[in-house]
């Protein structure tokens, strides 16, 4: 008689949960009538999704990328020109040589890990550094004369994530400056790389945001690792460009972009993060050095002065690589990428080629 209470009991607890579960998402319905309409949301998630946020995170990096160049500095009486450049020994011609070096950061994705193989993806602006720089002396009226000051010349360029094995040293398996998308990568031990945590989200398609889609933004501003809502402006989709209202730092760039499909975590990659509109102006300090005193406002400033030029940012106005553009990219250089070993199921497997196709018509 126990046993035959405890399953009527047991059988009733089942009904119960299934009734509070069928209940619940008839109010989710009825509290959010377009949340199962098959388009992006544009409200903010309905339910607590922190744990797949932060797994998520743990597949957002910081990129280091360093560029070291040996300058060559010619004496104006020489007169080297451009069509000099490639005739000359610069050792011997420059009266100076200079060792010196350029920085950035930005942010990539882990998109892909495959038996000790790792694949980030990121923008290509922050890791393209030019092999050769020029600069030239200037006429009395302040214009550009043809003769060359200096060449410098890129000796090396290092990639890095530091939480990665072994430095965290990475190369540039693809770039593409034009669309500003870039993937960098490394082979390392399958040991070494169990631990790692990939993006394993879907590719979703960005045309079909609108305006006012919710969506989340990771990254590293300022060397910090931080989560950003933002909503959606819709530009020219022909240039696989659009906007957020994101706040933006330097280092964001290269970071995701998340929009959520009928509710989390529904969450889906339609960008990553390329840059803030920016003006330049050239602004007069005084040439101080730390351990002098600090100097008195109240009174006229007699020592010597430089020019430093300042970026000025627009901040909530963040544009967004279309993540049309890097299926683009990597189907364009499908057969490069798999000889290398970076195999994408979501874009080179026929199911997901036939449901691109479908998408553009």
């Amino acid at each position: 008689m126990g046993r035959k209470s405890f399953l009527i009991a047991g059988t009733s607890a089942v009904i119960s949960l299934v009734f509070i579960s069928c209940s619940t998402n008839s109010l989710y319905q009825k509290v959010y009538p377009a949340l199962l309409d098959g388009k992006y949301d544009s409200e903010f998630p309905y339910r607590n999704c922190s744990n797949e946020l932060e797994e998520i995170s743990n597949s957002i990096k910081l990129v280091n990328s360093i560029a070291f160049y040996t300058s060559y500095i010619f004496d104006e009486k020489s007169k080297v020109t451009l069509s000099d450049i490639n005739l000359i020994n610069y050792e011997k011609t420059s009266v100076k040589e200079i060792l010196f070096n350029r920085t950035a950061s930005c942010s990539a994705t882990i998109i892909l890990e495959n038996n000790g193989l790792v694949g980030l993806l990121t923008v290509a602006h922050v890791i393209s550094f030019p092999d050769t720089i020029l600069t030239y002396f200037s006429n009395p009226d302040g214009s550009l004369s043809q003769n060359i000051q200096s060449i410098s010349i890129k000796n090396r360029q290092s990639n890095y994530v530091p939480d990665l094995p072994n430095s965290g040293e990475l190369e540039i398996i693809l770039i593409d400056e034009n669309r500003d998308i870039a993937l960098l990568g490394k082979k390392f031990s399958p040991d070494e790389t169990r631990l790692i945590q990939t993006f394993n989200y879907k590719w979703g398609y960005s045309h079909e945001l609108e305006w006012g889609s919710f969506v989340y933004a990771f990254g590293y501003p300022m060397n910090y690792k931080m989560i950003s809502k933002a909503i959606v402006s819709i530009s020219d989709k022909s240039k696989n460009i659009f906007l957020i209202d994101a706040a933006f730092n330097k280092g964001f760039s290269g970071g995701i972009v998340l929009a959520i499909r009928d509710g989390v975590p529904n969450f889906e990659l339609v960008g990553i993060v390329k840059s803030v509109p920016a003006e330049y102006e050239d602004i007069i300090k005084p040439l101080t050095k730390d351990q002098e005193a600090e100097i008195n406002p109240m009174l006229p400033y007699k020592g010597d002065v430089y020019i430093e030029r300042q970026q000025i940012i627009s901040p909530g106005i963040t544009k967004v690589i279309a993540i049309e553009a890097v299926k683009e990219l990597f189907l364009e250089h499908k057969d490069e990428l798999i000889r290398k070993g970076f195999y994408f199921k979501n874009l080179f497997s026929p199911d997901s080629l036939k449901s691109s196709t479908a998408s553009k018509n």
